[in-house]
């Protein structure tokens, strides 16, 4: 198992991670998202009990392109406090309903993965098996045509809807700035007394005994000393791994991309509900609408593209005029080994990287943050607690891989990066879902998974997964009653599309509202 990871590095020190020592102080290295949201959660949970100082510089930038969530977001929006319209304005964020995938399957195809679940409860079984069982009854209509979700996106419209019933609800995330939203958490955060401390990192102490880190030392003097450390300092991981040696899992050999390059653009009158992930001959480039402008990149391996050439393909291929730079971006995919090492928490880009295909980059940072304040120490850390963050982060990350991963390798095009990527050996757990769906139509899901049924489901049959069967549960409905139930569901769907608005127009109705 551990020469399948090929560890860089390993954990130095003794693993066994107890100290009895109250934790008072909560000391984070690192601004941006990672460490403003973890600083700003961390003060809601614990109040004023423990005292909490971020360090961070405005010499050292922010890689800043996360700009695209999921739903949990809300959760944690709310959570802290955040005010929906204020949030929007402060960010410049838009409506997020779904990714549209586009030539991912082949040249030429694209699909929805949405927020929404198509259908409705008709059973026993899942939806997709009736609606299979109806395609070999000689129905046209494909799965999309049940989701709320998609709908909005086809037309570009979005509004909301008050109701209590789950079959009308059209679930949503935000595009934003994520550079502003730090700033916006950073405000709120010191006004209800988080320190923030300005310096670079120039040492860390760590005491010789239990090879606890006790103090950081800064360019400019100060020392700022606590009890439990939260690394977001990201990929440099200064803490976790420059300091305490915690090896890294490197997946590259199952998703080769290691760089990206971010621009952004002019904005357009209209604006879709939705990023566009647009895959090219060795990697996909991102669009995400903003209500100022456009964030854009492109994702791809060294091995299979130049960056001249993806510079070529990405500067050739944007919605509008170029208003700043663009910025490469060198990474590499995997995470550490464990994400709590001794008195050192990893949140952020400290604790890993995976590309934001599936925008799950904030919200590895808000799970991080919230498993931290759940399990939190109180009279000092036990290896209990440790062992329990470290095999829920573990899982995770692991199934988020497992995701991007489908999306690579279930693919038909013809140039030789997919190719390859099609061939390619794949984690056995992600090789067992496709094969229970591509043989019986069902999916299973992991506790832990950020994505559930519905996603599996639209990225398996999205990029050309056929179910060879169904489950004989859909077979309990005559055929004539299925189809008749099918098409009022299909109609159903579409009744609320009468008070949904462009977009754009829903965004400025809804902020000059009181």
């Amino acid at each position: 198992m551990v020469d399948l990871f090929r560890l860089e590095s390993q954990v130095i020190n003794n693993p066994t991670t107890e100290n009895k020592v109250a934790i008072n102080k909560l000391v984070i290295a690192g601004g941006g998202t990672a460490g403003w949201m973890t600083a700003l959660l961390a003060r809601r949970v614990l109040d004023q009990k423990i005292d909490i100082e971020l360090v961070e510089s405005d010499q050292i930038g922010i890689i800043g392109v996360g700009e695209a969530t999921i739903p949990p977001i809300q959760t944690f929006n709310n959570y802290v406090g955040l005010d929906e319209k204020e949030f929007l304005r402060e960010t410049n964020a838009t409506i997020k309903l779904a990714i549209r995938f586009e030539n991912w399957q082949r040249q030429g195809e694209q699909y929805y993965h949405t927020f929404g679940a198509p259908g409705a409860n008709m059973g026993f079984c899942t939806f997709q098996h009736y609606v299979t069982r109806s395609q070999r009854l000689g129905e046209a209509s494909d799965l999309w045509e049940y989701d709320l979700n998609y709908l909005c996106c086809v037309e570009g419209k979005f509004n909301k809807i008050n109701t209590q019933n789950p079959f009308f609800e059209v679930p949503y995330a935000y595009h934003f700035d994520s550079a502003l939203y730090g700033q916006y958490l950073r405000k709120l955060a010191e006004k209800s007394g988080v320190r923030r401390t300005e310096g670079i990192i120039k040492d860390i102490l760590i005491n010789s005994e239990n090879g606890y880190i006790e103090e950081l030392q800064l360019d400019n003097g100060q020392k700022v000393q606590g009890d439990l450390f939260v690394d977001c300092t990201g990929l440099r991981r200064l803490l976790i791994g420059d300091k305490l040696g915690v090896g890294f899992e490197d997946w590259t050999h199952w998703i080769p991309s290691n760089s990206a390059i971010a621009v952004q653009t002019e904005g357009s009158g209209d604006l879709v509900p939705y990023t566009r992930s647009i895959a090219h001959a060795a990697g996909w480039q991102w669009q995400i609408p903003l209500t100022h402008r456009t964030g854009n990149g492109i994702v791809y391996s060294t091995d299979h593209l130049s960056d001249d050439e993806a510079m070529n393909t990405l500067m050739t291929n944007l919605p509008g005029q170029p208003i700043n730079e663009p910025r490469p971006i060198r990474f590499r995919t995997g995470r550490v080994v464990d994400q709590w090492h001794k008195n050192v928490v990893a949140i952020g880009l400290s604790s890993g990287f995976l590309e934001p295909l599936e925008s799950t980059s904030i919200h590895l940072i808000q799970s991080a943050a919230v498993r931290l304040m759940k399990l939190f120490p109180n009279e000092g850390i036990r290896q209990a607690t440790v062992d329990r963050f470290n095999e829920e982060s573990r899982e995770e990350y692991e199934t988020v891989r497992d995701f991007i991963i489908l999306h690579y390798h279930v693919n038909e095009r013809d140039e030789p990066y997919w190719q390859t990527l099609r061939h390619m050996p794949i984690p056995e757990r992600l090789q067992h879902k496709i094969d229970l769906y591509r043989e019986t139509g069902s999916i299973f899901n992991d506790s832990l998974d950020i994505f559930r049924d519905s996603s599996w489901l639209q990225v398996m049959a999205g990029q050309g997964i056929e179910a060879a069967d169904y489950h004989p549960a859909a077979d309990a409905i005559a055929a004539d009653e299925l189809l008749r139930s099918l098409a009022r569901m299909r109609n159903a769907k579409r009744e609320p599309m009468a008070s949904m608005l462009p977009h754009r127009e829903f965004l400025e109705r809804y902020l000059a509202s009181q």
